[in-house]
């Protein structure tokens, strides 16, 4: 879709809008200069024109992109209630062009937003951004989907996913389908497990207020971590554009369950107490500021799953994200089996080889067993390595320039956001119930002693 686009953001003034989305729109716009962005900002805060156009100049300048100010010069700021018709009704008055709504606010607020539009002429072609969590347990996606579906065609709602950048997926994508060494062994007959985990060292960093309410399970496997395993496991789809991709991550997801239909034997959770990590000294997650105890927040999740097709069956997926843990590890880990029989007189271990997907910067190895040391008859473990393309945007950049373009491909559809709640919802009940017990891990370790390593 072309011509000109007024990005309208919605919670202008909070914290996602000045760290990520205008250093990316400045971007974007420093490397696409023929586009055509009208900007205009809505908050809660009593904001001017002129506290405003700083704001975007300074997130610009962030990025190396202040001379792109000079595309949003004219950049206005309206100090709103966006869960009132009324106020929403002024704001999009003053969009030209097509309309994109970014919602840069808390879930609830976004889809109290999204109820107010009901009674709000909007233009024709007008697109919705939200962002993940859609909605807090699947009955809450259903009622938001519900009432995005009043508003505009599902084509033109994008659910921000910006972990499924464009580079990071079509990465995967390019390494599984176009190369006839891996796209064969695709399957439950030469892989033994799947692992896809997301550790980081970062601690609670003062995001209390959402994070506590969310937990690591919420937070990253429900969201961002399931969609990967959709990428990884789907059918081959026959274009890349919006419908097939969507259609074949939406399959994916439908025959995803946890593993053995038992949420407590295949699911952990813990939460850090004090630690170190580096040169760092975190304290126990129940003494961060603003966290209630109580909660019995988990900061590590894990939990298995198994695809239920003729692909995947009696293939392990396990998901695995936490914080403040020892080191930040990205991956996709594919682990092949062993070969059938390996002919006598080699000596040595003979382990299935493993194909490694490092996300962010994005990077590629395999794993092989071969010979040729002092003795060639003895198996040894080598890796090869592989650089892959980092994209010429931030993350947030792709997610924009895709709802610019009006290509929501990589968005999230709203069947999948349902079916990623309904695949967590066993797991959640389990663990709101205390079925599964919350360890604890040292800050700054590799989690729970007793766990067993994902390796």
């Amino acid at each position: 879709m072309g011509g000109d686009t007024t990005l309208l953001i919605l919670g202008a003034s909070g914290d996602l809008t000045s760290r990520l989305l205008l250093p990316a729109l400045g971007q974007l716009l420093t490397r696409e200069p023929e586009r055509r962005v009208r900007l205009l900002g809505a908050g809660i805060d009593d904001w001017t024109d002129e506290r405003w156009a700083k704001a975007v100049r300074a997130a610009f300048r962030s990025a190396d992109a202040e001379p792109a100010f000079d595309s949003v010069a004219e950049t206005t700021y309206r100090t709103a209630d966006i869960t009132k018709a009324s106020d929403l009704t002024e704001l999009v008055a003053q969009a030209t062009g097509r309309l994109a709504l970014y919602f840069a606010v808390p879930p609830a607020i976004a889809a109290a937003a999204c109820e107010a539009l009901a009674d709000v002429e909007l233009p024709e072609g007008t697109i919705l951004a939200l962002e993940k969590p859609f909605g807090s347990d699947l009955a809450g996606a259903q009622a938001l989907n519900r009432t995005v579906r009043r508003l505009v065609p599902e084509n033109q709602v994008f659910r921000v996913d910006h972990f499924l950048g464009r580079s990071t997926t079509l990465n995967l994508l390019g390494a599984r389908f176009a190369n006839r060494v891996f796209e064969p062994v695709w399957s439950s007959h030469h892989v033994e497990s799947v692992v896809i985990r997301f550790d980081e060292e970062l601690g609670l960093e003062g995001r209390a207020r959402y994070y506590d309410k969310a937990g690591a399970l919420v937070d990253m496997i429900q969201s961002h971590l399931l969609q990967v395993l959709a990428f990884v496991a789907m059918e081959p789809p026959a274009t890349l554009t919006e419908v097939d991709l969507r259609d074949a991550t939406g399959a994916a997801l439908r025959a995803t369950h946890v593993w053995d239909d038992n949420a407590v034997h295949s699911s952990r959770r813990a939460r850090y107490a004090a630690g170190t990590i580096g040169e760092r000294e975190l304290p126990a997650y129940v003494d961060e500021p603003g966290v209630d105890p109580s909660h019995e927040t988990e900061t590590l999740a894990e939990a298995t799953f198994e695809v239920r097709t003729a692909r995947w069956a009696g293939v392990p997926f396990t998901l695995r994200s936490g914080k403040a843990l020892r080191e930040a590890t990205h991956e996709i880990l594919i682990r092949f089996r062993p070969v059938h029989h390996l002919p006598d007189g080699f000596t040595g271990d003979e382990p299935g080889s493993v194909l490694r997907f490092m996300l962010g910067p994005d990077r590629m190895s395999l794993e092989l067993n071969v010979n040729g040391g002092e003795d060639p008859f003895e198996l040894s473990r080598t890796r090869l390595h592989a650089k892959l393309g980092e994209g010429a945007l931030l993350a947030y950049g792709e997610v924009l320039s895709s709802i610019l373009d009006g290509d929501a491909a990589l968005a999230v559809r709203g069947d999948a956001a349902e079916e990623c709640w309904r695949i967590l919802t066993p797991i959640l009940d389990a663990w709101q119930r205390g079925d599964v017990p919350l360890d604890e891990y040292p800050a700054g370790s590799e989690g729970p002693a007793d766990w067993v390593p994902l390796g």
